[in-house]
């Protein structure tokens, strides 16, 4: 849950994005400059927050009346293995360190839903944080690391799986449907497509992180829809939207069939106005954007 230390929302001095060149980090961006909100984006061009000598350059960017989010992530599709988890923790603990130099205003964490195990039950904020894999259990470090950093507000967020046109990252879920799709007029899925998750849309996504930092929110929040869908559905939903038909292909299973649901009341009681994309919407919005 989350607690607004602005009941009204209002425009923080300056948005420091550190992960600022990647899909979210851009779409953030954009969407802070649309509403006025001062921004600096730093991407590891400028800082290699894993690089000898970064913590010195980060605490010059460093201002008293920032809020600084944290995007900056080697992501699966870099690598699952030790040196991708040893490389984002160092990246974790160069920020650390100058967060407890260098007191901001606010401080915004985008981790993951990698942090929670697949149950069938809803997720919801108390649900506890069991990963799986390294990449999960790196950002449950981080988490616990940016909360004890600094005394100004924390907010954690873990989003679900993030769509739209630019995703550089390829994970299974609509972009890599799509992509597939364009390429071979073919859908491959895993096993038949049997497990569900959420999807959200990466405007809906920027946007919650805009008003959480409007709001100097403090807490924790998962960033997901409500709104579960097998991966088979998805496949026919992304392909309804090419002129000509598209062939979805099942494959041998090789892993379990897993799940992932999200109980979003939290969602609606710290923002009641936020309305989602709807899927479909969404998807559609994606295709045209991709496809131009």
């Amino acid at each position: 849950m989350l607690t607004h230390h602005a009941v009204e929302p209002v425009s923080p001095g300056r948005v420091v994005i550190l992960g600022g060149r990647g899909f979210v980090g851009k779409k953030l961006a954009e969407h802070l400059a649309g509403e006025c909100v001062p921004v600096r984006s730093i991407g590891r061009d400028a800082i290699d927050l894993a690089a000898h000598g970064s913590e010195e350059k980060l605490l010059e960017e460093l201002q008293p009346n920032d809020a600084v989010v944290i995007l900056a992530a080697l992501t699966p599709d870099k690598g699952r293995g030790v040196p991708a988890f040893l490389a984002n923790l160092k990246m974790g603990s160069c920020v650390h360190a100058v967060l407890e130099r260098r007191r901001v205003a606010h401080v915004v964490y985008v981790s993951s839903d990698a942090v929670y195990p697949f149950r069938t039950a809803l997720i919801d904020e108390a649900s506890y944080a069991e990963p799986t894999d390294l990449y999960g259990a790196m950002h449950l470090a981080r988490e616990i690391m940016f909360r004890q950093a600094t005394e100004m507000p924390v907010a954690i967020l873990r989003p679900t799986l993030i769509y739209g046109a630019g995703d550089t990252h390829n994970s299974y879920g609509p972009n890599r449907l799509r992509r597939m799709a364009r390429k071979d007029r073919r859908i491959v899925l895993f096993g038949a497509g049997e497990e569900t998750r959420d999807h959200i849309y990466i405007d809906d996504a920027v946007a919650l992180i805009a008003l959480v930092i409007r709001h100097r929110s403090s807490g924790m929040l998962n960033l997901a829809t409500g709104h579960s869908v097998s991966f088979a559905a998805l496949g026919e939903m992304v392909a309804r939207e090419f002129p000509t038909p598209i062939e979805i292909t099942a494959t041998p299973r090789q892993n379990a069939i897993t799940h992932r649901a999200f109980d979003v009341t939290a969602i609606h009681r710290a923002f009641p106005k936020f309305v989602f994309t709807p899927l479909d919407k969404g998807l559609a919005r994606a295709h045209r954007e991709e496809m131009a």
